[in-house]
């Protein structure tokens, strides 16, 4: 694609109505007046259309007044507002020039009786929907995961459910069989031994001296 029809592009609007040359229309065009805006409505016959993308055009003819009034409006043009089908009318020129030199009834075209008068619109591409960032659906989908995880633990067959719960009320209803008495446990004292340790204590012996024998002695000996 060019440059210059990617620019055009840009500028199409999204919808646009359907026009068809022979038809009475009112247009709602938005008209500014210093800092105010207001909506003027033009009512006429479209007596033809041309050009093509951005530059395509229509123009509308109405008698004011007794005096013929044509404007031409662009389609993708922002100011017109919408534009209303009133009259459905048969035509079989793509120009209506001869309404010109016509006055009164003659400067309609015969209306289509039995026709719906219904404002249809042409797509001329879609609208975009603008994407959350990356970042944020990341986070989106860790939260999502989170309960999915829990539902799969809690999550058991029904067949096993039963099957415990049989278990556990058989192992609570059965009679708890008493046990054999044991036989008392002797306890076997061992004896303690006691260490005795003999302390000898050392007393001091007095040295006898031994006296000297007198004569007197040794005689009666």
């Amino acid at each position: 694609m060019d440059i210059v029809k990617s620019i055009e592009h840009e500028q199409l609007k999204n919808k646009v109505p359907e026009l068809r040359v022979g038809n009475t229309v009112r247009v709602h065009q938005k008209i500014k007046e210093g800092n105010r805006e207001r909506i003027q409505v033009f009512e006429g016959i479209i007596i033809k259309k041309q050009n093509g993308g951005v530059n395509e055009t229509f123009t509308v003819r109405k008698i004011s007044y007794g005096v013929g009034v044509e404007k031409t409006f662009l389609v993708h043009s922002p100011l017109v507002e919408k534009v209303e089908l009133v009259r459905v009318g048969k035509a079989r020129r793509a120009k209506l020039y001869y309404l010109r030199e016509r006055i009164g009834k003659a400067a309609k075209t015969r209306e289509n009786v039995g026709a719906r008068i219904e404002d249809k619109e042409i797509t001329l591409k879609e609208e975009l929907v603008e994407e959350a960032p990356v970042e944020e659906a990341v986070v989106a989908e860790e939260v999502t995961e989170a309960p999915a995880k829990e539902e799969v633990v809690s999550e058991e067959p029904a067949t096993e459910k039963a099957e415990v719960e049989a278990k556990v009320k058989a192992e609570t209803e059965a009679p708890v069989e008493s046990a054999p008495e044991e036989a008392p446990s002797v306890e076997t004292e061992t004896p303690a031994v006691q260490e005795t340790v003999d302390t000898v204590k050392e007393e001091a012996v007095e040295e006898v001296k031994e006296e000297p024998v007198s004569e007197e002695d040794k005689k009666a000996e």
